[in-house]
């Protein structure tokens, strides 16, 4: 009975989240606090019913989700008073924001551990105690009143910015991947990846980097993605000779990618579009070329590794056809493609995402439908008549973006054109209609069930997030309260005026260190509130300074001792935690190159050019520093694993890492040296391996 009640909670969290996206029926700080009610309430009754040994503890459990909920509520119905006496609490409103922060901080605390509420706490102590501490670090004091009034009322504290975000673009886009994957997209990407890459040199552990970075266009979470991938790819890749934890490693590194490969992201890149101000199709288009280096590195890296072992592909004959899986599947593609385009036209990602989920819901009932229609050419009219239908609502409220050519086709033939306000109307009837189609077999009500375990889904996915983003608002307030984010600013400004490179090798270590027991989310909200504005103090581009705060948190995921997408890895490889993570700080290393390169190199992420581009055009240099940063990864490939034709001595290792370093660095004949390096190590190794192919003892084996 409790479990059916709270996964009716979870499908109306969903439902209210999908309407008010579509909506905007509520003011956005209603939104915020009542989504973070709906995330308590949830959270504290999931874990009340799995972890609850006594009725009393099941009760307690689904007693505090409830008040959350209720403070959730308050916020609402008390909301024009709230904004009349903004800055002076009542009694009651003291005690609202009090008992909703313990409770958030307790349900944070049970969900996540206890290194990111500790960390929270820490500030918030900080903002009421701080002004007993020395100077520099101290501050001019605030009141009870004054702190609980920054952080639990308005948008500063837990209802701020990253709440923002996940209770709309995040939210959306964890349903959009939860209904994909019950559409079978998952099987499509695994039966590309095999079909393309099965049978070459270590077939198994690139399908599992190809897989997962297919995964990473429509599922922003890592760790989701090792669990989801890796349940196939760990144990196909100890199958064909990998060890165990080098299978983990490549397992996490690759499925840690998916929070930067476009066109979904993980949530960060949605709260840095609203943190900075940009459209998040310039944060897509930024990420691009640095996405495919990570990933072409893992899979460089584990192309090394199978030749040094000696490790084959699979059999042609195991492996599924591509072309007759994109033949068979081809449409699932269909609200990818839409959202990308939508995205890059200049809509927002909440009606990208809207689009996209409806279109997916579209699909998933109309493909039931269409499987029970016997005819060939009654499923094409079906399919034909579904998709002019779709487009024609689309093209409501793409209208005013449409060229006008298009306007004139629609009053030659004489169709009426919907008016954009319409939009929303007009999908939710489409797939009302197909839903009450759905219930007229027993088959076709199968895949209601599908969608309604998708909502529950989604819903379960975003506990995490959604929590991280409202508890780490609270650090986010002490800095904006206090200040202490310009006094660490100016800490990191003092050493960039020495060197650039110490101010950024200190950022790194900032992000490596919280991420140690953070997730990637409250890492970059913190490091990028401390730190990045100091790296545009120095000169570096605005979304080159937070994608470089960003890189460090995804990687700290995989950096041992706590490494999070290692310790979902390691009981499906059976390897310890450890291992994995040190396994996929190898195969990553180029990522943790990358971003240092961008900030010399900023169009590595498509940003502005430099000299280059200004003697020689922008997208000569695009290519120049593109062709750079692939000798980067090839020479960091070759010092990690030792490979490259032939096994490499200790002395070629340090000088491929060397060579890397160099094309990193920024000083006169850097590049030049670094070339000439990466030849050397080319050449020596290529003499050693055709020397070993003509030695008679090679030739007799």
């Amino acid at each position: 009975m409790k479990g059916r009640i709270l996964f009716g909670i979870a499908i109306a969290f969903s439902v209210f989240q999908i309407a008010t996206a579509v909506y905007a029926i509520l003011p956005s700080q209603v939104l915020r606090t009542v989504h973070v009610g709906f995330l308590v309430l949830v959270s504290s009754a999931l874990i009340a019913n799995h972890r609850s040994t006594n009725a009393a503890g099941l009760a307690l459990g689904w007693g505090m989700g409830i008040a959350g909920f209720l403070i959730g509520l308050y916020h609402w119905v008390f909301y024009n008073d709230l904004v009349n006496r903004a800055g002076e609490l009542l009694p009651m409103d003291l005690a609202v924001g009090i008992v909703g922060l313990v409770i958030l901080f307790i349900v944070a605390w049970r969900m996540m551990g206890p290194a990111l509420p500790l960390i929270c706490l820490a500030f918030l102590a900080y903002a009421l105690f701080g002004n007993y501490l020395p100077a520099p670090l101290n501050h001019r004091g605030y009141s009870i009143d004054q702190v609980v009034e920054h952080m639990a009322f308005g948008t500063e504290g837990i209802y701020g910015t990253p709440t923002a975000v996940s209770a709309t673009y995040i939210f959306l886009f964890i349903l959009f991947g939860s209904f994909l994957e019950r559409a079978g997209m998952i099987q499509l990407f695994n039966d590309v990846a095999m079909g393309l890459f099965g049978s070459s040199k270590g077939g198994p552990a690139k399908v599992a980097v190809f897989s997962s970075a297919l995964m990473g266009t429509i599922s922003g979470s890592g760790v989701a993605n090792v669990v989801t991938t890796g349940q196939f790819t760990i144990p196909l890749m100890k199958r064909f000779g990998y060890k165990p934890s080098f299978a983990g490693g490549v397992e996490a590194t690759a499925s840690m990618g998916g929070q930067i490969m476009p066109p979904v992201m993980g949530a960060v890149a949605f709260i840095m579009a609203e943190n900075i101000g940009v459209p998040y199709a310039d944060i897509v288009k930024a990420a691009i070329i640095p996405a495919i280096l990570y990933f072409g590195s893992a899979f460089w890296m584990v192309h090394l590794e199978a030749g040094k072992e000696g490790l084959v592909g699979m059999a042609r004959h195991e492996l599924p056809s591509p072309v007759l899986a994109l033949r068979r599947q081809w449409h699932l593609a269909l609200p990818l493609i839409v959202l990308i385009v939508l995205l890059f036209a200049g809509f927002t990602p909440l009606f990208s995402g809207s689009v996209g989920l409806a279109l997916t819901a579209v699909l998933i009932l109309g493909n039931a439908i269409a499987a029970a229609i016997p005819s060939r050419a009654l499923r094409t009219f079906f399919w034909l008549g579904l998709v002019a239908i779709v487009i024609y609502v689309i093209g409501a409220a793409i209208l005013p973006s449409l060229p006008d050519w298009v306007g004139t086709i629609f009053r030659v033939l004489s169709i009426p054109l919907l008016a954009p306000a319409l939009f929303a109307a007009g999908l939710f009837t489409l797939i009302a209609v197909l839903v009450v189609i759905a219930t007229l077999r027993r088959d076709w009500r199968q895949t209601l069930v599908e969608c309604r375990d998708a909502l529950a889904d989604g819903a379960r996915q975003a506990l995490a997030v959604g929590l991280a983003c409202a508890i780490v608002g609270t650090v986010i307030g002490t800095m904006t309260l206090t200040g202490a984010a310009t006094t660490f600013g100016n800490y990191i400004v003092s050493f960039g005026q020495e060197s650039i490179f110490l101010c950024l090798v200190l950022v790194m270590f900032t992000s490596l260190l919280l991420g140690t027991g953070l997730p990637t989310i409250p890492t970059y909200i913190i490091t990028a509130a401390l730190a990045a504005p100091a790296l545009l103090k120095l000169g570096v581009p605005l979304i080159v300074s937070h994608m470089f705060v960003f890189y460090y948190g995804i990687i700290a995921d995989l950096t041992p001792p706590v490494a999070l997408a290692a310790l979902a890895a390691a009981p499906i490889a059976k390897a310890s935690p450890d291992a994995i993570g040190w396994q996929a700080s190898r195969v990553a290393l180029a990522g943790f190159l990358i971003p240092f390169m961008t900030v010399y190199e900023p169009s590595l992420m498509l940003q502005d050019g430099g000299a280059i581009a200004a003697q020689y055009g922008y997208w000569v240099e695009v290519a120049i520093v593109l062709f750079k940063a692939l000798v980067v990864v090839g020479m960091s490939g070759v010092a990690a694993i030792g490979f490259l034709f032939s096994r490499t001595p200790l002395a070629e290792r340090i000088l491929a890492g060397v060579a890397a370093g160099l094309l990193i660095g920024n000083f006169p004949w850097s590049d030049t040296l670094g070339l000439l390096a990466a030849a050397v190590v080319v050449g020596l190794n290529l003499s050693r391996a055709r020397k070993d192919v003509n030695s008679p003892v090679q030739a007799r084996s």
